[in-house]
């Protein structure tokens, strides 16, 4: 008999993947909101797409069990967190700006934590057959008055990883912490028992 071919590996990609001739890229901005709300946005090719939660994450598993390429992957969510030598949550470095704070623990962010959390889990359980690189996306500080939109949030990540003129930046995971002798990043779903590593993240503006 046999033996089965090992399951090809989810891990964090690296800042030198960051660019589009790496591979598939697939952009996702998450919601997790009930059956009426579209509230999730989907870039692949083409132009993005809304979706709810559950249809998002059913796309999601379809894309991880193509015969294909490595996948790259960005979710506009906190894919690691931080925490104090006490213990206690901290902001990183990327979640406070011009005096404004949005920090991974508290409100949306906690949210979309989740939403992130039961997506990661979809991708984990399926019977994937390409590997998958996790990068964060980060579209948090938008101009005052500017209504969210789902579609133009994974459209200005896909512009930072195509390399537009003043679309963003790329911070490595080793410049997260916002005090590196005092906090600690780690991966948002290692408490889960799915620790792929702490991704760069991808940042529009700034």
């Amino acid at each position: 008999m046999m033996a089965e071919l090992p399951m090809p590996i989810i891990r964090a990609g690296r800042s030198d993947e960051v660019h589009r001739e790496a591979g598939t890229w697939v952009f996702v901005d998450p919601g997790f909101a009930n059956d009426k709300s579209r509230s999730c946005g989907l870039l692949t090719s083409g132009q993005p797409r809304l979706f709810t939660f559950s249809d998002l994450k059913e796309q999601l598993v379809a894309l991880v069990t193509e015969n294909a390429g490595p996948m790259n992957l960005v979710i506009e969510a906190p894919l690691s967190v931080a925490f104090s030598a006490s213990g206690n949550p901290v902001g990183r470095s990327i979640e406070r700006r011009n005096g404004k704070t949005r920090y991974w623990y508290v409100g949306l962010g906690c949210s979309v934590l989740t939403s992130a959390c039961y997506l990661i889990r979809a991708i984990t359980d399926a019977q994937r057959l390409r590997e998958v690189r996790l990068f964060e996306g980060f579209v948090s500080f938008k101009p005052k008055g500017e209504v969210s939109n789902h579609c133009e949030d994974v459209l200005q990540l896909q512009r930072v990883v195509w390399r537009k003129r003043g679309a963003g930046c790329v911070v490595p995971p080793e410049r997260l912490a916002t005090d590196s002798q005092q906090h600690s990043v780690v991966s948002a779903f290692a408490v889960a028992g799915m620790d792929y590593g702490v991704p760069p993240v991808i940042v529009v503006g700034g």
